[in-house]
């Protein structure tokens, strides 16, 4: 279906580069998520809390802006965090 109006149209346009954006931003999380996960399984522990700040960074703005929910995001962060300390010991 095919939007009629002017302002519909633009409310289309603007809803494709939201969309694109905010896949980018979830593939940004998940990839970073993933390189901390790797890291750790490599016993990496050093890197991976370097790594830390950028994912509290990427995961805090997602919640603020709307990409997640903000217990979502805190949730990603506790396990990630856990996951590094806990293989530490």
């Amino acid at each position: 279906m095919c939007p009629i109006t002017k302002s519909a149209k633009k409310a289309l346009r603007q809803s494709l580069k939201r969309k694109v954006r905010n896949i980018q931003k979830k593939v940004k999380i998940k990839d970073l998520i993933k390189q901390v996960g790797s890291l750790v399984s490599q016993k990496k522990i050093e890197e991976a809390k370097k790594i830390l700040p950028q994912v509290y960074k990427i995961l805090d703005k997602a919640a603020k802006t709307g990409l997640m929910k903000k217990g979502a995001a805190a949730r990603k962060k506790s396990r990630i965090t856990k996951l590094i300390f806990k293989s530490q010991q």
